[in-house]
């Protein structure tokens, strides 16, 4: 089932479930749906979001033997994670809250 995020200045995202959910535990979050962030929250979500990616990626790497298997991956987490990472951005910037639900 999606997984709908919002946030005043920016447009909604719509997320596989799966992806959701592994996004919201990067952040920090429990995984509940629906939930929110407040203002003052975004900007610690935001950078441990981004150093969990980071440390994703890094994971990653070490353990691709070839570009073969880097394709067959598919799309990566880094890639899945930017129209969220921008919206925390945007959010934390204008002092919105972010908010998500089936």
């Amino acid at each position: 089932m999606p997984i709908t995020f919002k946030s005043k200045h920016s447009p909604n995202i719509l997320m596989l479930e799966t992806a959701a959910l592994q996004m919201l535990k990067m952040m920090g979050r429990n995984g509940s749906v629906p939930s929110a962030l407040s203002a003052d929250d975004v900007p610690a979500a935001l950078e441990r979001l981004r150093e969990q990616i980071e440390l994703h990626a890094g994971q990653s790497n070490r353990s691709d033997e070839d570009d073969e298997r880097e394709h067959d991956r598919g799309v990566s987490v880094a890639h899945r994670a930017l129209p969220l990472i921008n919206m925390l951005v945007a959010a934390a910037e204008h002092g919105d809250h972010v908010i998500w639900d089936r």
